[in-house]
């Protein structure tokens, strides 16, 4: 071999040396995690991209571009904290309007109501049209009772453009929130208007009109309203029932008022646990007339619950010194325990404690009452 051909060999090697080859030196260079993290987000595939653009951001923090990026992929896969930790720190002027909108977006999503305000603000300064951040101010500040100031970027969004559904919203439940109810159904009619007839609207537009004494226009929006929620939304009802008798619809009203009072009723099979979870904790924490509330609450959802009948009765007897309420639960326990067709053997045990403690009782209210 020839020195130059020695030295074009040693070259060659050099140059194949110095390439990148397809593995992790390849993967973590900065320009090839960015283009494949694009590349799975085109594809939303957000799980693989966040590990490119995670590399690529340990090798740029300081890069905004690939900050924004990777809060972009946090947004979507809901870590709404990162996303906001990330966007935070980019200047006002260097964030896009999407980028923009998921910084404050991220304070709401994390019910963190006065970072959304400040954000909100700053991007509703920079982009006034934008009718669903203007919208989400109006409601933010009427949710820190502030709906005053809501109002002002409502109203001045109406100024250019008075069709918006999402901000004519806002604006008529600030006002409602101001107790302010003639505005409020003004602009509840307006939504009506432009065929807004979702649930909240007319619940709110008939709330409005019989707060004004329009009992009619009341009546009609929220029998709409009732409607609309299947028959079960039980705030509605009532209202209608009330506004029914007051129309007098006295039998209409009344069925409204029923119909009310049995949506009001809480879901049995969670009372049933609440309480019965309740009780075991004020008796484990020696709270026993807690206790007792709590069980005869229980049977109220639970009638035939054996136990409790039991566990109330041994708590008068042995804890609150109540002999009287012992002795009632303990026959509630045995009326209720004769119908059960097939004891077991725990339920056995406890009807012929039942029986003796009942004997035992008889025995010293006799005692007691026979005169010295």
């Amino acid at each position: 071999m020839t020195k130059l051909k020695l030295l074009s060999l040693f070259v060659s090697l050099a140059l194949m040396t110095a390439l990148p080859v397809r593995g992790e030196g390849f993967v973590d260079s900065l320009q090839v995690c960015i283009q494949a993290g694009d590349s799975c987000m085109q594809q939303f595939n957000t799980f693989e991209a966040l590990n490119y653009y995670q590399k690529a951001y340990e090798q740029a923090k300081t890069g905004t571009a690939i900050r924004i990026k990777l809060a972009d992929c946090y947004y979507k896969r809901a870590n709404y904290r990162e996303a906001s930790d990330l966007l935070k720190n980019v200047p006002e002027d260097s964030l896009s309007h999407e980028a923009f909108r998921q910084l404050a977006l991220s304070y709401q999503k994390q019910d963190d109501n006065d970072s959304f305000i400040y954000w909100a603000e700053q991007l509703v300064n920079r982009y006034p049209m934008d009718g669903e951040m203007v919208a989400g101010l109006t409601r933010a500040y009427a949710r820190n009772h502030q709906p005053e100031n809501g109002l002002r970027y409502g109203l001045n969004y109406y100024l250019h453009d008075s069709k918006n559904i999402l901000v004519n919203r806002a604006v008529a439940d600030a006002f409602f929130l101001e107790r302010d109810f003639i505005a409020a159904s003004e602009w509840y009619n307006k939504l009506l208007e432009q065929g807004d007839s979702t649930f909240n609207t007319l619940y709110s537009a008939g709330i409005c009109y019989s707060q004004t004494q329009d009992l009619e226009r009341a009546y009609k929006y929220l029998q709409l309203a009732f409607l609309i929620s299947g028959m079960q939304h039980y705030g509605c009802a009532y209202r209608l029932g009330v506004i029914c008798v007051d129309t007098k619809r006295h039998e209409e009203g009344l069925g409204y008022l029923s119909l009310a009072r049995e949506l009001m009723l809480p879901d049995t099979a969670i009372m049933k646990a609440i309480t019965l979870s309740q009780a075991e904790g004020y008796y484990m924490t020696e709270r026993y007339d807690e206790a007792v509330a709590a069980w005869k609450e229980h049977l109220t959802f639970n009638p035939s619950s054996v136990a409790t009948y039991y566990n109330i009765a041994n708590t008068y007897v042995y804890l609150l010194n109540d002999r009287e309420q012992a002795k009632e639960y303990y026959e509630q326990f045995l009326e209720i325990a004769r119908k059960i067709e097939d004891p077991t053997p725990q339920l056995t045990e406890m009807t012929a404690k039942a029986k003796e403690m009942l004997e035992l009782l008889d025995k010293v209210k006799q005692k007691m009452e026979i005169p010295k």
